[in-house]
């Protein structure tokens, strides 16, 4: 298990830009990590041995003895068959499909580590506790949203989706304590989905948020937030990999909640299903 390289990149948001440079090369290099010592780490990421133990202690590791033979079991245990290389200028189609892939696969692997089921519990309770669901996202998150919004609808929960962000906040002033808003923002600063969320929790509605950084406003002001938290790279444009990410966390939770009262879900789905075939030939 290379659980202490996943430790890295979901909490790769959460680093300094020196300390992102470490990250970096542990990630591309972690083979050569247990070969190299605390000074020699130091030079080849160009800083000092005290920023090393920073950044350690940041993954809650105190002795970069015990973090160099952590990294030895992973890399020599179970190799990693996860990309970590950035995209080059220079890359062929075949290794930029190779790396984009390798990169989406690592991603959706560290849903594992940085959402455990206790909390995914939490929120499939919150859902089937509601007795009604918000979903708001805007830009690369409406996609998400929407997707969010056709599955839950599809098996009768009631769920509202407005893209409008005026209408956000219009439905918002009518949150009551027995409503739940699923806010979906990958950076969790996007001020349409804040402000909703803002007046929504004015009224007593609970927050369940989807974003990438913990330390975000939308974490700060959710009751509960997943993190879909990548290392994405400079050519992953919308944060591609954490919409994917986010797309997997939503089938889990619909998967997970449908799962919960089976033959009371399955009725309304068929109906779903029966009343979108009408429209098939």
């Amino acid at each position: 298990m290379d659980e202490i390289l996943t430790n890295i990149r979901t909490k790769y948001n959460t680093l300094s830009k020196t300390q992102k440079v470490i990250a970096d090369f542990i990630l591309k290099n972690a083979s050569r990590i247990p070969m190299l010592s605390i000074t020699e780490l130091a030079k080849a990421c160009d800083t000092s041995e005290t920023t090393v133990m920073r950044f350690l202690k940041k993954l809650n590791y105190h002795s970069y003895q015990v973090f160099r033979v952590k990294i030895a079991q992973a890399t020599t245990e179970e190799p990693s068959t996860s990309i970590n290389d950035d995209l080059d200028p220079n890359d062929d189609l075949d290794t930029i499909k190779h790396k984009i892939i390798g990169h989406t696969l690592t991603a959706i692997n560290d849903i594992n580590a940085v959402i455990p089921s206790s909390i995914l519990k939490k929120a499939i309770d919150l859902i089937r506790s509601s007795k009604r669901i918000m979903i708001y996202g805007v830009g690369a998150s409406g996609a998400i949203a929407m997707d969010a919004y056709h599955k839950f609808a599809g098996i009768g929960l009631d769920v509202r989706y407005y893209p409008d962000p005026h209408l956000m906040n219009i439905t918002c002033t009518q949150a009551n304590a027995n409503d739940l808003m699923l806010a979906i923002s990958h950076t969790g600063e996007s001020i349409e989905v804040n402000h909703a969320v803002q007046t929504a929790k004015e009224n007593g509605a609970k927050i369940l948020s989807l974003t990438s950084f913990a330390n975000s406003t939308l974490a700060k002001l959710s009751d509960l937030y997943l993190l879909s938290s990548t290392n994405d790279s400079k050519y992953h444009s919308e944060a591609m990999a954490s919409r994917i990410v986010q797309l997997t966390i939503v089938d889990i939770l619909y998967t997970a909640t449908f799962m919960q009262d089976e033959k009371h879900y399955y009725k309304a789905l068929n109906a779903s299903r029966v009343a979108v075939s009408r429209n098939k030939t």
